[in-house]
């Protein structure tokens, strides 16, 4: 037993079934205690009985016999609760080896993107990955080359051509005959 009095001085509490706390006293003497060499062997025994004791189950399960289910009937007012669990919650789908994406070559990667904004002038990311089924870094970088990101306006959140990589409207396609007005 080692005794010591050179240490932080400690106050002992306890709390009332109404909440309240007082001091119960002053600690003014610290003991530690060890088991001694001759007495460690029933030490051991002590913790592995005190272990054994608390690995034993308390709760039992009761089969009920001739029931007919009487105890499993919903009572009056539970029907149209629905429980909740684990079946309730959205299950995220996982990112498996399956869902992996396979990338293209970037030539035919660029023919695919210009007929998409052909399409359509704007295109989410979301969008794109959906269309393109690409993997996303390297349709971020494609967009970075080909694409400017409208930060502002009616078309945030969406990418759009870079004007060097647009048509432009007054270009005659070669399946179109020019005509002219005569007034």
């Amino acid at each position: 037993m080692d005794m010591s009095t050179d240490f932080i001085p400690m106050s002992v509490f306890s709390e009332s079934s109404q909440g309240r706390l007082s001091v119960e006293g002053k600690i003014f003497h610290k003991f530690d205690m060890k088991p001694h060499n001759e007495n460690i062997e029933e030490y051991g025994k002590l913790c592995r009985e005190r272990t054994n004791k608390y690995m034993i189950k308390s709760r039992q399960i009761q089969v009920i016999n001739n029931d007919n289910g009487r105890h499993m009937r919903p009572m009056p007012g539970m029907i149209g609760l629905k429980a909740s669990g684990p079946s309730d919650k959205k299950k995220m789908p996982g990112k498996g080896s399956d869902m992996k994406r396979t990338r293209r070559d970037r030539g035919e990667m660029e023919d695919i993107m210009f007929k998409l904004f052909e399409r359509q002038s704007n295109w989410t990311l979301k969008q794109l990955l959906h269309e393109t089924d690409q993997p996303e870094q390297f349709l971020k970088d494609m967009l970075k080359d080909l694409c400017v990101y409208n930060n502002k306006g009616s078309n945030q959140g969406s990418y759009e051509l870079k004007p060097e990589y647009k048509r432009s409207s007054e270009e005659p396609d070669s399946k179109l005959v020019p005509t002219m007005l005569i007034h």
